[in-house]
């Protein structure tokens, strides 16, 4: 009975209608409960009953599932109910199936979704509300819910939903949509969007189960029943869109194995379907998203659909991937990523498996063609792109020999004839100095690629290229042609590669980067000294000599590079050059403090040097002439510091007893007997290395030999017949051995001051004894004699003597050096005598001994000899450095000899760290070196300066950056190279205000420019003269192009505010100068300033974008992967306002200047024009409110420009036909044909002129059409006459309408428009 009284109340409320949520509530609520009874008689008798009212009901049932309330709840339970209905056995489907009804459905499934307020998202609300709230109501015990489970009013129930979705697909099976497409259209969308909508309650249902229900639903609407298939699988593609786009999630995954599994096998059967599908690559192309991270998802989305075509279709989209090459910036983009993926995805690119026609047949090699291209595109994201993903592709394709073949012969790598030389080569010149980070980064990419298929033989000037990459200023850049440069070295050992290795890639232990410091040193580590090991390893004591018994030097050197094999002697040699040795030395250092150094390292080189020693006396060889592989001993001498033990005394007596006993004189006399000859220099360089080794490894000596060797050492010294650089050596083994012979730190004191003052002590009689002598005989030591006369032999002595007084006195700072207690009171009065021999300066004399002679002209070497051993004096004596920097700082000035002031340059600078506050006053002097005229002296004081900048015992003030400046433009292209790194890496993180506070500055200093007012002072002309060596002076091209050069340099260091104030600036101290009369634009360099304010202020690189730091520069900001829209869109914000103020106050300086200048007739009105010319298309947006609130000034703008782009064009084209008329007057002519030619000329000029005038119009208007947003500037003829303003306040127009007479009387004045050919 209570199905009648259900049925009873349907009946009625249908009838009786109703709009409020309850009365839906309870009609749903009823219907659920006689659709669950069993008694079929009551359902038969309800069908009836509603069939008549089926309208009433689809209207009460869809308002129910359009309801709000319950978040959704009430909706998707009148959807069960509805579902329900259409289900229940022998219901009249079509007469209940409504489109509205259903729409209505499919609508209460995407709200019950959406994200709610007040239930899943707040799940702690819900707790709290629980007591309060909950209601156990009919719906759900009718929905057959036992289990116990309550859901709280308005939650979420994934039950239900799994519950809908089971019976829409169920209804879906005998209800079909071909007749309702709106109703399907609707289905599948809101089938689609359930994975997108689910994902916030992932955690509160079976998501997996869900995407199961969702497939089939999709598969079911897959049918003819249904209406076309290709239409449906089109709609169903394009609803699945978003989800193939969206990031890794279970949704994309659905959407992808729907659309590869399920739409690809119906589309094999289908012929109109497999168009569909074979479209959805490309339409997916087209909703790509131009962000990386996005791309990067649709790149993938699309190669796994296309990986599931069939090949026809594959190789339909790669064409149209080609084509996408050639398209816009987001399409090729979007091409140069999907390349690399079809290639390493899709089969034989290459064509490998083909036929004999498959190198041109294969689709591969147009997809490489295309990233060739690409990798020189206009957009530095999709060059950067290009190269790293042909990188890419280069590693890929590498596998197999006949890949690599086949990709040698499409990159231009011809076989062997190539020698590295292919179509990339040119193309990683421009790309590895490309001016963005991105692009640079990702051609050193390419080149480390490039290196393991061609097997490091690539153009030396490559490898120079990579060698430059490592003084980039970013990180990134240095250790990307750190890892290239290394990789050839680790595949090539040729010589050129070795060379640029170890010229590049050591000295970047300097490096501020500790990253890079490391790597550094694991590259040396892995490259260099484990080579060395190798090396050492293969050469066992049972290993057998090459037989070969020639004894000519280029056999015997064959042989040598035969025995030690990876290029061994060719690295050892180039280890010892003075440009890698002192890095060599400082990585050496770094790795023994951190105990990294093997000691198999010290004995592979022992082994080495036994072994080539061996090699010699197998020949029959000399011993006095043999040597050791260039390098071995300086590699030895610098890891024994941290080796000692695992270097052996025998091995070293030996070889000091070898080379002890040939000297060079002896080895000089002997000749060249055999052919082999013998270096003096290398003897020596090898004695200090092997003195060197010896000290360090002195502490593991026996005592009695350590004595032994400390007497002949010290025998050695006191002769005073040593090289320079093996005094050096022999002292400082000297005074490690007395530490080996000393008990205790003071006795080792003791003896070292024993024998220091010994060997001072004959030292000074030495050297005093020479001046004497010089003194007395008043003879030339410059005077050619004759061989063999007396005169000749008396010279001889003389030349001895001098060179043992020159080593007596270079012995003393030695001493001095390392004994800074030593007493020299004996020894500063000669060296003062030898210093000022010469000196007219009266106090000098009276107060030091004077020389007879001129010592400095005399005996040049004892002269710059003593100057050096007096700075090491001054080092270890601060009372006696206060009383000769002076003459330091005065000989530094005058002398002119290189190598003395080169001496001199290191000696302030160590006066610079030991006595700061004496030197500073000098520093400017120093700084003069930079402008010396030797390149060793400029190069080596832009070093050394350049440290103490680094390490703040010179501050960047006064003249010293303004100095600094003119070594960016050194003839020299190591110093110009040293100052780039300067100013772009050290100064750009160490004082980045520095080029913004020194700009305008530095425009003066170099056009050595003194016309300003505010320059004006008392020592004007002795400043000039000061500051004139140190300008660029001139308006030749040669001088303007060195100091733009230098202000481009100075603009990259500035940071985007800071480019807007110097914008400001250079207006306000050169522009605004120049219009007010403080700047006398008269003289030459008034001229010179301001014309490269002109030109700094038209330059790119003060020109600061909207887009700067976001879309010019997207490839460095994806690669940092940051997202800072906010931040980024606020700086627009604020730039572009602060570009709107200074523009507008900007043009009204111009327009003063441009009256000014052309009052003048000055020849810088056209510099101003092209200036001016450049801010109009720059600043367009903001110049605009200004020229439409100003139409005069347009319409003055415009003729000016017209004006002078006109005289521009003439200029040039009757400079053409000028060229044009001197060829034909070259050529021999008939005298009758001159004057046709005269006529021809005029008449080509006045075209030329008329095409001129033309073409000035033209560029005129198209500069102020961009202004004005499109709108085309009107002729000058068309214009109206300008409204002045009156005397009497009234806008030139009297009462009567008509143009009063001061107006008439103003236009009568004002001068007209006149060109410069008109009369």
């Amino acid at each position: 009975m209570d199905e009648e009284l259900l049925l009873t109340r349907i009946i009625a409320g249908i009838e009786g209608g109703g709009d409020d949520e309850a009365y839906y509530h309870e009609l749903v609520t009823d219907l659920k409960s006689l659709l669950d009874t069993d008694d079929d008689e009551i359902l038969n008798r309800f069908y009836g009953s509603l069939s008549s009212m089926a309208s009433s009901f689809l209207r009460c049932i869809s308002a129910a599932m359009d309801s709000p309330v319950e978040s959704g709840r009430l909706a998707i339970l009148a959807s069960d109910a509805y579902l329900s209905l259409l289900l229940s056995t022998n219901c009249p489907v079509f007469t209940f199936f409504s489109p509205i009804a259903f729409l209505s459905l499919l609508g209460s499934i995407r709200r019950y979704l959406k994200r709610r307020d007040d239930s899943a998202g707040q799940g702690s609300n819900s707790q709290r509300e629980k007591g309060n709230k909950k209601k156990r109501g009919r719906g759900k015990r009718n929905l057959g819910y036992e289990d116990g489970e309550e859901t709280e009013e308005g939650g979420f129930d994934a039950k239900l939903l799994f519950i809908v979705l089971e019976k829409l697909g169920s209804v879906l099976s005998f209800v079909h949509l071909d007749r309702f497409p709106d109703s399907l259209k609707s289905l599948v969308q809101t089938v689609s969007e359930i994975p997108l909508l689910a994902l916030e309650y992932s955690g509160f249902l079976n998501y997996d189960r869900l995407m199961e229900m969702c497939g089939k639903i999709l598969s079911g609407v897959l049918n003819s029943d249904h209406g076309d298939m290709a239409l449906t699988a089109a709609e169903i593609s394009k609803s699945l869109t978003p989800l193939l786009l969206m990031g890794k999630h279970q949704a994309r995954s659905f959407a992808l194995g729907f659309v590869s599994r399920k739409l690809m096998g119906l589309a094999k059967d289908n012929s109109e379907l497999k168009k569909v599908v074979s479209n959805l690559p490309k339409f997916l192309v087209h909703k790509a998203p131009e962000k990386a991270e996005p791309r990067g998802f649709a790149v993938e989305a699309i190669l796994e659909i296309v990986k599931a075509m069939e090949v026809e279709d594959q190789s339909d989209f790669v064409d149209f991937v080609l084509k996408m090459c050639q398209g816009k910036s987001n399409f090729r983009i979007l091409a140069v990523d999907l390349i690399p993926l079809l290639i390493s995805s899709l089969g034989n690119p290459l064509g490998v498996n083909s036929s004999e026609n498959g190198l041109k047949e294969s689709w591969g090699l147009g997809c490489l063609d295309a990233l060739l291209q690409r990798c020189s595109d206009t957009s530095a994201l999709i060059r950067a792109r290009a190269l790293s993903n042909l990188a890419q592709v280069v590693g890929c394709l590498s596998g197999d020999e006949r890949s690599r073949s086949i990709l040698k012969q499409a990159l231009g790598f011809n076989g062997e004839t190539s020698e590295g030389k292919g179509a990339v080569t040119d193309l990683l010149k421009k790309r590895c100095v490309d001016e963005k980070a991105a692009v640079r980064r990702a051609a050193l990419l390419l080149v480390t690629k490039l290196t393991s298929l061609m097997g490091g033989c690539f153009d030396g000037s490559i490898l120079k290229t990579m060698g430059t990459s490592c003084s980039d200023p970013l990180i990134s850049i240095r250790k990307a042609a750190i890892s290239a440069l290394s990789e050839a070295f680790r595949i090539c050992t040729d010589e050129i590669v070795t060379t640029e290795w170890l010229h590049s890639v050591p000295r970047m232990i300097m490096d501020n980067e500790t990253s890079i410091q490391e790597e550094c040193e694991n590259v040396f580590h892995e490259l260099v000294l484990e080579r060395i090991l190798r090396a050492g390893n293969v050469l066992s004591p049972d290993s057998s000599l090459p037989n070969n018994r020639n004894n000519t030097s280029k056999d015997l050197d064959r042989d040598i590079e035969a025995l030690f094999p990876e290029g061994v002697l060719v690295l050892l040699r180039e280890l010892c050059n003075s440009e890698v040795s002192p890095w060599v030395t400082k990585i050496c250092g770094s790795l023994g403090k951190k105990k990294r150094l093997k000691p198999r390292v010290a004995l592979a080189l022992q082994c080495i040097i036994k072994e080539s020693e061996s090699l010699w006396l197998s020949r029959s060889m000399p011993i006095n002439k043999w040597t050791a592989p260039a390098g071995a001993w300086f590699l030895l001498s610098e890891v024994s510091v941290y080796l000692p033990k695992s270097v052996e005394w025998e091995f070293l007596h030996h070889h000091w007893q070898l080379l002890d006993k040939n000297d060079v004189q002896g080895l000089d006399e002997q000749g060249d007997e055999q052919g082999v000859e013998c270096n003096s220099s290398t003897w020596a360089g090898d004695r200090v290395c092997l003195l060197q080794t010896i000290s360090n490894v002195s502490l593991q000596l026996p005592a009695e030999p350590a004595a032994d060797l400390a007497d002949n050492l010290l025998k050695k010294i006191e002769k005073f017949n040593l090289h320079s650089a093996e005094v050096d050596a022999h002292v400082k083994a000297l005074k490690t051995l007395c530490k080996k012979k000393a008990r205790t730190s003071e006795e080792s004191d003791m003896l070292v001051k024993k024998w220091v003052d010994q060997v001072l002590a004959k030292a000074s009689k030495v050297t005093e004894k020479y001046i004497e002598g010089v003194s007395s005989n008043n003879h030339s030591f410059v005077t050619p004699a004759t061989l063999g006369s007396r005169r000749s032999k008396r010279l001889d002595s003389v030349s001895k003597k001098l060179s043992k007084a020159v080593t007596a006195v270079y012995t003393i700072g030695s001493c001095v050096i390392i004994f800074p207690s030593a007493d020299t009171t004996k020894i500063v009065p000669f060296l003062h005598t030898v210093i000022t021999s010469g000196n007219s300066d009266s106090k000098l004399k009276n107060k030091m001994p004077q020389a007879n002679v001129c010592l400095k002209q005399k005996a040049p070497l004892l002269y710059c000899q003593s100057w050096l051993t007096m700075a090491k004096m001054c080092l270890a004596d601060g009372k006696l450095a206060k009383r000769y920097i002076p003459l330091f700082a005065q000989e530094l000035e005058k002398s002119e000899c290189a190598a003395l002031r080169n001496n001199l340059v290191v000696a302030m600078t160590d006066f610079c760290v030991h006595y700061t506050a004496m030197i500073e006053c000098y520093i400017p002097k120093i700084t003069k070196r930079l402008q010396d005229p030797c390149e060793v002296v400029r190069r080596q004081t832009f070093i050394l300066l350049s440290r103490l900048l680094q390490r703040d015992y010179v501050k960047w003030r006064g003249v010293l950056f303004l100095r600094f400046l003119l070594s960016l433009v050194d003839e020299s292209e190591k110093i110009r190279q040293l100052a780039d790194f300067l100013f772009g890496s050290i100064l750009k993180v160490k004082a980045p205000l520095l080029a913004y506070n020194s700009f305008v500055e530095a425009i003066y200093v170099l056009n050595d420019c003194h016309a300003h007012t505010g320059h004006s002072n008392p020592d004007s002309k002795q400043l000039r003269t000061k500051d004139q060596a140190f300008s660029i002076r001139g308006n030749d091209e040669r001088a303007r192009s060195k100091r733009m050069q230098i202000y481009i340099t100075l603009l990259k260091q500035m940071a985007p505010e800071h480019l807007l104030a110097t914008f400001a600036k250079l207006c306000a101290e050169i522009l605004a100068a120049a219009s007010d009369g403080m700047l006398n634009i008269e003289d030459v360099t008034g001229q010179s300033v301001l014309q490269d304010a002109f030109q700094i202020l038209a330059c790119k690189e003060i020109r600061l974008s909207i887009s700067r730091g976001a879309s010019s520069e997207t490839a460095e900001i994806e690669d940092e992967g940051g997202d800072s829209n906010t931040a980024a869109a606020k700086g627009r914000a604020i730039t572009q306002a602060v570009r709107k103020g200074l523009i507008q106050n900007t043009i009204p300086i111009f327009i003063e200047l441009k009256r000014l200048l052309e009052s003048k007739n000055s020849p810088l009105t056209g510099s101003l024009m092209d200036c001016l010319r450049v801010l109009l298309k720059d600043y367009k947006n903001e110049i605009e409110e200004m020229l439409v609130a100003d139409k005069q000034l347009q319409k003055e703008l415009v003729y000016d420009m017209q004006k002078h782009e006109a005289a521009k064009a003439r200029s040039m084209a009757n400079q053409g036909v000028a060229c044009g008329t001197r060829h034909r007057n070259s050529e021999p002519e008939a005298p009758a044909a001159s004057e046709e030619n005269v006529r021809d000329s005029g008449l080509e000029s006045r075209v030329v002129s008329a095409a001129a005038d033309v073409v000035a119009a033209k560029a005129a208007r198209s500069v102020l059409r961009e202004v004005n947003g499109g709108a085309a500037t009107p002729p000058l003829s068309a214009m109206s006459v300008p409204k002045l303003r009156s005397s009497r306040g009234v806008r030139g127009v009297s009462q009567s309408g008509r143009p009063s007479a001061d107006v008439l009387e103003s236009l009568r004045r004002r001068p007209t428009f006149m060109s410069d050919d008109e009369t």
